[in-house]
């Protein structure tokens, strides 16, 4: 049963509370003030606290400030017998989940805080789905490549250096900077991002570097940047390589200083925040052809992850299906989805181009138009078969096993490749695997 504390500096009150919802099953505490309710918190958390609004030694207000700051998530009814537009504003404003007034029957304060505990199950309950919905296991991989690249992310987060990640559209640089944030010291501080692509020259300066009043027509107040808003935290500059010339300088001197000014503004600022960066364009061949700063590329190119393809890692592509059906089921409330044999042996040998981001695209369509609970080959989009080995394309996708499709995949790999190396690192397996593959299903 949900743990409720009484804080009430009148004893009967307190009293009659307490055994009441103990008679409802609840595990119910007691506190006479404020202080002691904050200090028995501390020792043991509730889930709902119902509190007098006014106590001498620290009012219901104050409480619930408290409160909330340690543990937002933890439900406070005000109670009070003087009742005001403004105390009940107030108290809205500072998070309280609700607000009744003296006197109040028991039957009232019951159905009061079975509301208020039943919405605080609906929030959990929105936040796990919300989780589910929006977290990717793609750093979840059985792949060498993505272990190492993962190994090394995990020994670059605990330092300041300065990261460039690179890779293919839609691979999930954008993941792994979340995650190296949050695997760093700098986790409980802001993490921001910059998408380079989606504004004009003289916006972008001003969402990195924010702006003074008047520097430019619709400027009608100070407003600081995105650098700012990343102290002490980390800023993530999406498609760096879209970056003017004129930015890039100016970017550089804050990569080399951690300091810059406003726009229109003569102050100079500092900001210490760690530098994450990536492009899906070669850089250091941006640089060479004088399209992007060689200077500025010298500086990003601290530490440098390549985050693999999703056709160099295919052993990830079913495991990493289900769970976006997962998601995309529960999105679209149709949570009893799965994958069956010929939509998986597709999905496996399927070049991918638009990496994770096409297969989250491929699964969500599914999800959404597929007639019963197994999404079936003729479920996915038509896009998805126009490579695929001829037996596979052509039909009966059901009566070839899973094997039959790795024999073909491998095939059709081994002659698109120069080396067994080459190969191999298209498959995601080292070259003593390949070979073994080659000589089981017995290909020359």
């Amino acid at each position: 049963m949900p743990r409720i504390l009484i804080v009430d500096d009148e004893k009967n009150i307190r009293r009659n509370l307490a055994a009441f919802f103990e008679s409802l099953g609840y595990q119910v505490r007691a506190a006479d003030h404020g202080e002691q309710a904050a200090r028995m918190l501390s020792e043991e958390p509730a889930d709902l606290v119902l509190t007098d609004f006014k106590m001498a030694e620290m009012s219901g207000l104050k409480l619930l400030e408290e409160i909330k700051r340690r543990d937002p998530a933890t439900v406070v009814i005000l109670m009070t017998a003087y009742a005001t537009v403004e105390s009940a504003v107030a108290a809205m404003k500072a998070g309280a989940g609700d607000y009744i007034t003296k006197p109040f029957s028991l039957e009232e304060i019951r159905r009061t805080v079975e509301r208020a505990l039943e919405l605080r199950g609906l929030r959990a309950e929105n936040r796990e789905l919300r989780s589910a919905v929006e977290q990717t296991p793609l750093l979840d991989s059985t792949s060498a490549a993505m272990r190492r690249l993962l190994e090394t992310a995990h020994q670059a987060a605990i330092s300041d250096a300065t990261i460039l990640l690179t890779g293919e559209s839609g691979t999930g640089k954008n993941v792994l900077a979340r995650s190296i944030h949050e695997w760093s010291p700098r986790r409980d501080r802001p993490f921001v991002v910059v998408n380079c692509t989606t504004l004009s020259e003289q916006l972008l300066e001003s969402e990195l570097f924010g702006h003074m009043r008047g520097s430019f027509t619709g400027a009608i107040k100070d407003k600081p940047g995105r650098l700012e808003a990343a102290h002490l935290g980390t800023v993530f500059l999406d498609e760096v390589a879209d970056l003017t010339p004129g930015l890039q300088t100016k970017f550089l001197r804050f990569v080399q200083e951690q300091s810059f000014e406003r726009v229109g503004g003569d102050q100079t600022l500092t900001v210490d925040a760690r530098i994450i960066a990536a492009s899906n364009r070669d850089l250091e061949a941006e640089a060479a052809a004088h399209h992007f700063r060689e200077d500025l590329f010298y500086r990003l190119n601290v530490i440098t992850l390549r985050v693999p393809s999703l056709r160099e890692r295919p052993q990830d592509i079913v495991p990493l299906a289900r769970w976006l059906l997962r998601a995309a089921g529960l999105r679209n409330r149709r949570p009893n989805l799965r994958l069956g044999a010929g939509a998986e042996a597709a999905l496996a040998v399927y070049r991918w181009p638009g990496n994770v981001r096409e297969l989250r695209n491929a699964v969500e369509r599914a999800a959404v138009l597929c007639r019963s609970a197994v999404i079936e080959r003729e479920d996915l989009p038509d896009s998805l078969f126009r490579d695929l080995p001829e037996p596979l394309a052509a039909g009966a996708p059901r009566s070839l096993s899973l094997e039959q499709v790795e024999r073909d995949h491998i095939v059709r790999v081994l002659a698109e490749s120069a080396t067994l190396d080459e190969a191999a690192g298209a498959l995601g397996i080292n070259v003593t695997t390949l070979w073994r593959k080659r000589r089981r299903y017995r290909i020359d």
